[in-house]
């Protein structure tokens, strides 16, 4: 127990640590603190010179609220609990393993590291997106998860900070699947990692803004605005009832599983889903939700 302690003591004075020299740029390449802000103000820009909703405002509805959320959920929550809880997931099953003769390693399959550079990004890149497209689509197909879920799809107006809108039990569901992948790959740089999420990032602000793109034949190989509108559509056909386009930054996994659904121009769709109008408003109901919900 007291190794299990150690971890979560130390996790959370290294993130600590890691959040101050973010902020008073003591990092360079793997400064996400400045990278967000960075790349939020280039899509805000975009939604101010090239809106698709003229009518929305440029603060638009829970604007502040999204804003809020994308801090707190890219750097808070994970000083809060995530870092901790993974470290001492990923101990408790190294000595799960142990027990019975194994390891971590004896699941690596290759390593990554003996790739070439590009290959090892780009190999890292794909399998964690397929990863993410195939967590968010039981997202929607099981109830218990999709009342988590909730809290991203109550946004009734799309805008780059409804990217990261999403409840703290998102991640822990979106992490442990990806820790498959990685077991089997072995380990990355925290430069290959920061290389990927600020590109995921990217496309992730572009996908919720209020921007009329689609890039050309690239959206079916890239997410895009104007088909993840349509994944936060109200109204959906019967047969579509479970959701549509679940990709996260790669079209091309909605395409090859048929799960794509662009029938026409969305731009005036209502988003949401049956009931928002009784969901919780406030970030600390919307946290708690779905733990009080009756």
């Amino acid at each position: 127990m007291e190794k299990y302690l150690d971890i979560i003591k130390n996790s959370y004075a290294s993130y600590w640590n890691y959040i101050k020299q973010s902020v008073f740029m003591e990092l360079s390449w793997e400064n996400y603190f400045y990278g967000l802000i960075i790349i939020s103000l280039v899509v805000w820009v975009l939604e101010i010179i090239f809106p698709w909703r003229k009518n929305q405002p440029l603060f638009r509805k829970d604007f502040w609220l999204d804003t809020f959320y994308m801090f707190f959920n890219f750097f808070l929550l994970n000083l809060i609990v995530l870092i901790a809880l993974s470290n001492t997931a990923e101990q408790l099953f190294n000595d799960i393993l142990g027990l019975v003769g194994l390891s971590v390693a004896s699941f690596q399959l290759f390593d990554i590291n003996s790739f070439p550079y590009w290959a090892r990004i780009a190999v890292f890149f794909i399998s964690i997106d397929f990863v993410q497209w195939f967590t968010h689509t039981l997202l929607h197909r099981y109830e218990f998860l999709w009342n988590f879920h909730k809290v991203h799809h109550s946004v009734k107006q799309m805008g780059f900070a409804a990217h990261l809108r999403y409840h703290w039990m998102e991640p822990i569901v979106y992490n442990s699947m990806k820790y498959i992948p990685l077991a089997i790959m072995g380990g990355f740089t925290a430069q290959d990692v920061a290389i990927v999420h600020f590109f995921n990032i990217t496309i992730g602000h572009l996908n919720h803004a209020n921007i009329n793109w689609d890039y050309g034949w690239l959206k079916y190989l890239l997410n895009n605005p104007r088909m993840h509108i349509w994944h936060h559509a109200k109204e959906l056909p019967t047969e579509r009832r479970m959701g549509v386009n679940f990709g996260i930054t790669l079209s091309i996994w909605d395409y090859i599983f048929k799960t794509n659904y662009i029938p026409y121009d969305g731009r005036d769709i209502e988003l949401g889903f049956d009931g928002d109008e009784k969901f919780p408003k406030g970030f600390i109901h919307q946290e708690l939700y779905p733990i009080g919900k009756e």
